[in-house]
């Protein structure tokens, strides 16, 4: 969405929220937080978006507090922002309509894990890292990673996926039910622990990717695994992303299971050797990674090695020690730092769309075309088993005419993916950033969703101002 349409919005002022905030303080006393600096810490400043910033901020540390506040909220018609670690990057934190940030980062219990069958039971404000270390002496790991350190409810609220979706999936999947506080304040649990239900709406999924909108998460069922008795991971570079790309399409036609198969093109791997001091090539390249029993990893790698040389690319540099795979890993998370070493001074604004895989190559060989033609310094990395990818615009945010020409050109690239059958948005979601691209894509559809959102959250006071435009 254009950034001048953001700021034409005039939402009227609730009369509510200083009464609400009056009587939220004298229930949570220092937990109620007004300084501006802890309110701007509270909404978006990892976009180009401005930060708006809440009235409050309530830290709660239970489901009965998070109904307490809602309820309190919901007399008062004040809107409720819920925020985990502020990682997400469509301004999905940002309160336009002021009211109250509702941090839940100190609801960060593992309530219980069930070894034998393969689950956990956390509280929202877990994070991804600090349940993998929680499970390490389980044998089992959790396998989304967006990248940042993100709380699990957060990923759940924007249905995040990460490297490890082309072999587990995403948030979507990984989420077998969850209770949230809804806003007449009332707690429903949308599933049990079964591993399958035919029971009534699917109401977990409607919940997971709602961004806050519909229902506040105050815990969540998720899906364990075993963590691989072997794991390969590896480099490979190739002379044209064309060429990476169609490795790639080859290797999931073929039915690979690879765990992770990104693509840099050279610009992002020109950020990544000079952030991370690795010793490769400024090519683009693959970063891969197999999971399975010595014997299966050391077949993928093979087997992949050999549609990398069919399509120009090699040799594969593999990686089999933790701490070889920890490096190479952290160098591609750190990308996002990385890439703001092309142009110092500028700020990375990141975006993302999705085809399908026969699409790839030829989206992402538009997407090059068209950041050339728009004079933009914009690298391209992407989780690329599953038609993602990203690019990370360099921007001069204060220059009116850069960001013009950066919402052209994401304006151009949501266009270009659904025309391609894709999406606007593979993992980022839509928040405020990505609200004009939605009713193109989903149609009436997005009627629908609002329908839904009128019933569930009549006074409009979860997350207002995100996804429906």
């Amino acid at each position: 969405m254009a950034l001048q349409d953001i700021l034409a919005e005039r939402p009227v002022r609730r009369e509510g929220i200083g009464n609400a905030v009056a009587i939220l303080r004298q229930r949570f006393g220092e937990r109620l937080v007004t300084g501006e600096d802890v309110r701007r810490a509270h909404a978006h400043s990892t976009t180009y978006l401005p930060n708006q910033m809440p009235d409050a901020v309530v830290f709660a540390e239970s489901e009965a507090e998070v109904q307490e506040i809602v309820r309190i909220c919901g007399d008062h018609e004040t809107p409720i922002v819920a925020f985990g670690t502020g990682s997400s990057l469509e301004g999905h934190i940002n309160a336009p309509q002021g009211g109250i940030s509702l941090d839940l980062s100190r609801m960060d219990r593992v309530l219980a894990v069930h070894p034998e069958d393969l689950d956990c039971v956390v509280e929202p404000g877990v994070t991804r890292e600090a349940l993998n270390a929680y499970l390490r002496d389980t044998g089992l790991f959790f396998p989304i990673d967006p990248g940042a350190n993100a709380s699990l409810g957060g990923m759940a609220a924007t249905r995040a996926s990460g490297t490890n979706a082309v072999r587990y999936g995403t948030m979507r999947d990984n989420v077998i039910g969850l209770t949230a506080v809804m806003a007449d304040g009332r707690v429903i649990r949308t599933a049990r622990r079964a591993k399958k239900t035919s029971a009534g709406y699917d109401l977990t999924r409607l919940l997971v990717g709602s961004e806050g909108t519909l229902g506040i998460i105050t815990s969540l069922n998720l899906k364990l695994y075993g963590i691989p008795e072997t794991i390969l991971a590896g480099v490979c570079p190739f002379p044209d992303v064309d060429s990476a790309c169609n490795a790639v399409i080859q290797t999931i036609q073929l039915g690979l299971p690879v765990a992770r198969i990104e693509l840099l093109d050279t610009q992002s791997m020109q950020a990544t050797i000079a952030y991370a001091q690795l010793d490769l090539e400024a090519r683009p390249s693959l970063f891969l990674e197999f999971h399975g029993s010595p014997a299966g990893v050391a077949e993928q790698a093979e087997l992949f090695a050999a549609i990398a040389d069919e399509h120009g690319g090699g040799p594969f540099r593999s990686a089999e020690r933790a701490e070889d795979r920890a490096k190479l890993w952290k160098a591609r998370h750190d990308l996002y730092w990385a890439a703001q070493g092309l142009r110092p001074g500028a700020k990375a604004i990141a975006t993302d769309v999705c085809v399908p895989i026969s699409r790839l190559a030829e989206c992402i060989a538009e997407t090059q075309a068209d950041i050339a033609a728009s004079g933009l310094l914009a690298p391209i990395v992407g989780h690329v088993g599953d038609g993602n990818f990203h690019t990370t615009l360099l921007l001069d945010v204060d220059d009116p005419r850069e960001i013009a020409a950066a919402e052209g050109f994401m304006a151009r690239l949501a266009e270009r993916a659904v025309a391609m059958d894709g999406t606007c948005t593979g993992e980022h979601g839509v928040g405020q950033g990505k609200r004009g691209y939605l009713r193109g894509e989903l149609g009436d559809a997005v009627d629908v969703m609002r329908a839904i959102k009128l019933a569930l959250d009549p006074k409009d006071i979860l997350n207002p101002g995100k996804i429906l435009p």
